[in-house]
């Protein structure tokens, strides 16, 4: 019986199924690797035969189209003409290929395919493409070749990341300037990069990596996927970038889009060899029917091949040090998790499955760790399906994380329908801590989905229009500190309950304003909600730098304890009637008072003896708060003969309302 059905007995009934998708992994591994001779990474090399490689002879060029009946490369060497000395031969099961001279291409040429079939012929950029530009003026994509005299050279060879706990800095790097534009790979490494190091997180997700033909899509609707979006700068630049956040001791995690392709015919997958079932299934299984885009066939060895070349191509040629899969749940589900309830086991196990795409999964987490064995990888997944996050010796699918995305659907659900005072610290430290046991999770209080156009982020929510007018140091208004007491709050409690690790949007950390919104017909083609405003958190002037501020202590002291993720959250007191709650990790305590108008004097709660300090206060001046309470004063728990033999004494605060403190026992000393 596999350990993740021994560890959960509800599982039991379900082992069948259990068991089948992991001998149907095993199976399909045995396929593609020849019974073992080869390994999963040999197998996921395919981004080494195909596309166009410099090679001794010259050029090479490889695609696979099995429905063609003639290829031909156009291109600016030949004037975009269908030519017969670059038209492609047949090399057997689909695949076509052409040699050319060293002279016939070069560096910065652009290309693309014209592909003929049976009753139609059509340009397409090669799926195995490396490079893809876009012309400004007429919008056009195409690939390029790339073959600089100097390539980037990595300097830091050998990277771990650190995962004490993994803290996540999830950016995107075009709306990273300041400036109403796409930013570029450079401007973030000159400017961002030393933000991110400051405020001491040790990872950074990247969104929208693989070239996608529609920027406002966030770069979901990929269409190549081999190729870094021209829009941020060349690949070197891109490598320069990871280069130096390694330098810098900081992992970097891509965003990968294996869930869904975009439908684009010339630029992308969509029809690329004249059939519509190439990648992509056949039947009415082809298009996603809420992303109009189109969903891979993960019973084709060949899209297996595709997609694990592509996530050993990311780690090998780019050196990222794992990925954050999209859309997890739209991929395992034939119905892709829309209309579902997802209440008991049996939603997870009632054959609606895809186990096809459960064996991908499976293989892709093989592969990596392969490739890397300290590589992240961590599910995007909101039906909750167990295993995900264990091991495949388990019975899992091999994810190292998934993320908690019951937490910001809860603030947002409790901000929306909940009045202050009907906040119940015992919903909210169950909505923290609600996860199995043996699979660690991401928290996090918002990510980029919540602050994507139509949506709101916690700031806004929390102050909303307010925050054009009063956001200034001097200018008292009880809307903006009430937003910016509890935005610091909801961090707090989210961040410090971790089990695996802790992520942050960009900008959401200082509470920037408003939303996400990518240039579209609808505002104009502007970029400016497509941006972060780094000179608000820069001006001393306002409030916004004081929330940056307490984001870093969190973050520091959260990294201060090594393995915190690990360490036992004791649940000390909760209290719905006050709207009070507190617990220990290590040898922090953490206090909250979520009471919108009652503070609490000498308010006591049953600790391990000993003496204790704050060390962060939400209430402090420094912070943006009231700064109600003398945080130099040392504390010292009083003496209860009836805790005696559990060495245990009453520490006494005075709880401001809306506050929160991180109180750390400093030593055990005999105070009775």
């Amino acid at each position: 019986m596999l350990k993740i059905i021994k560890d959960d007995p509800w599982l039991k009934p379900y082992r069948e199924a259990i068991e089948g998708r992991h001998i149907a992994a095993l199976e399909k591994e045995k396929n593609l690797t020849e019974n073992g001779r080869l390994s999963l990474s040999d197998f996921a090399s395919g981004y080494m035969y195909f596309g166009l490689h410099k090679c001794n002879n010259g050029w090479v060029l490889r695609e696979w189209a099995p429905n063609a009946t003639a290829v031909y490369m156009t291109g600016t060497f030949n004037s975009w003409k269908k030519d017969e000395n670059f038209r492609l031969s047949q090399t057997g099961n689909g695949v076509w290929e052409i040699t050319l001279a060293e002279e016939s291409v070069r560096h910065g040429d652009l290309y693309k395919l014209l592909v003929e079939w049976q009753g139609g012929c059509g340009e397409r950029i090669p799926a195995w493409c490396q490079r893809v530009i876009q012309d400004e003026k007429t919008k056009i994509f195409s690939a390029q070749v790339w073959n600089p005299e100097k390539p980037y050279c990595f300097m830091a060879k050998k990277f771990k990341p650190n995962t004490s706990p993994l803290l996540i800095y999830e950016c995107h790097i075009g709306m990273s300037s300041q400036e109403e534009k796409i930013s570029s790979c450079e401007e973030f490494r000159k400017n961002i990069l030393p933000r991110i190091k400051k405020d001491g997180y040790n990872a950074m997700q990247i969104m929208a990596i693989q070239e996608h033909p529609y920027y406002g899509s966030f770069g979901y609707h990929v269409s190549s996927f081999f190729a870094v979006s021209s829009r941020f700068g060349t690949p070197d630049e891109l490598k320069h970038l990871i280069d130096e956040a390694h330098r810098l001791g900081i992992a970097v995690i891509m965003d990968i889009v294996h869930s869904h392709a975009v439908k684009n015919e010339v630029e992308g997958l969509g029809r690329f060899d004249g059939t519509g079932y190439q990648y992509f299934h056949a039947d009415s299984r082809r298009e996603h029917p809420a992303w109009d885009s189109l969903c891979f066939n993960y019973g084709k060895n060949e899209v297996l091949h595709f997609l694990l070349s592509n996530c050993q191509y990311w780690l090998k040629e780019y050196h990222f040090d794992g990925f954050r899969f999209d859309g997890v749940t739209s991929m395992i589900y034939y119905s892709h998790g829309m209309g579902e309830s997802f209440n008991n086991y049996g939603d997870y196990y009632n054959g609606h499955q895809d186990g096809d795409a459960i064996t991908y999964l499976i293989l892709a987490n093989k592969l990596i760790h392969e490739v890397n064995p300290d590589a992240i990888t961590i599910a995007e997944e909101v039906s909750g399906m167990p295993g995900l996050a264990c091991n495949r010796e388990k019975g899992g699918y091999g994810f190292d994380y998934r993320m908690a995305m019951n937490i910001p659907d809860f603030w947002i659900k409790l901000l929306k329908e909940k009045k202050d005072e009907e906040w119940h610290p015992s919903s909210i430290w169950w909505e923290m801590i609600n996860r199995r046991r043996d699979e660690k999770t991401i928290s996090y209080a918002e990510s980029h989905d919540q602050a994507l156009v139509g949506d709101k982020t916690l700031i806004f929510r929390l102050i909303d229009a307010e925050m054009y007018w009063h956001m200034q140091r001097n200018d008292p208004n009880l809307k903006v500190e009430r937003g910016i007491a509890l935005h610091k709050m909801i961090r707090l409690v989210t961040a410090s309950t971790i089990n695996g690790g802790y992520l942050n949007f960009m900008g959401n950390e200082f509470g920037h304003p408003e939303w996400i919104d990518f240039p579209r017909e609808g505002n104009g083609w502007s970029y400016k909600y497509a941006r972060r405003q780094w000179n608000l958190f820069d001006d001393q002037s306002l409030r916004y730098h004081l929330l940056g501020d307490f984001d870093r202590e969190m973050i520091k002291i959260i990294s201060g304890i090594k393995d915190f993720q690990n360490t036992e959250i004791q649940k000390i007191w909760d209290s719905n009637a006050d709207q009070t709650l507190a617990f220990m990790r290590d040898n922090l305590l953490f206090i909250f008072n979520f009471n919108p108008i009652k503070s609490f004097t000498g308010y006591g709660f049953l600790v391990p003896e000993g003496k204790y300090t704050v060390i962060l206060n939400t209430d402090a001046v420094k912070f943006g708060g009231n700064g109600l309470n003398d945080d130099a004063v040392v504390h010292f728990t009083n003496y209860d003969p009836l805790y005696q033999k559990d060495a245990k004494g009453w520490l006494k605060m005075y709880l401001p309302a809306r506050s929160a403190f991180v109180v750390k026992r400093v030593n055990n000393i005999d105070i009775h």
